[in-house]
């Protein structure tokens, strides 16, 4: 069963400069537009061709839309990464807030 983080959680590890891979499987134009702080680009197919070979941190939090393909995404780098712990992000990108500059001291 692949675990997952609330985006708050997601964002305090980010705040917190806590080291992990941070995978956005989201299509080029949408990663484009906007994506989480320091998160990486793969889609789905690059992330198949890579997955096995890629040198993966020993935690990976994977993000889509709104959460349930980074599940499969997260399963196959459980299966065939070597990923001490692997997460998906609930909610996806859309239950994403992004910081409000405003409201920052």
């Amino acid at each position: 069963m692949v675990e997952e983080f609330a985006p708050e959680t997601v964002r305090e590890r980010i705040e917190n400069d806590e080291e992990f891979d941070l995978i956005d499987i989201r299509d080029d134009e949408d990663y484009a537009e906007g994506h989480l702080p320091e998160a990486e680009h793969l889609t789905i197919d690059e992330l198949e061709d890579t997955v096995v070979d890629r040198d993966w941190a020993d935690d990976v939090v994977v993000y889509c839309y709104i959460g349930q393909t980074s599940v499969q995404a997260a399963r196959l780098i459980e299966e065939y990464g070597d990923a001490e712990r692997v997460a998906s992000m609930a909610g996806g990108y859309d239950a994403w807030e992004p910081l409000d500059p405003s409201a920052a001291d």
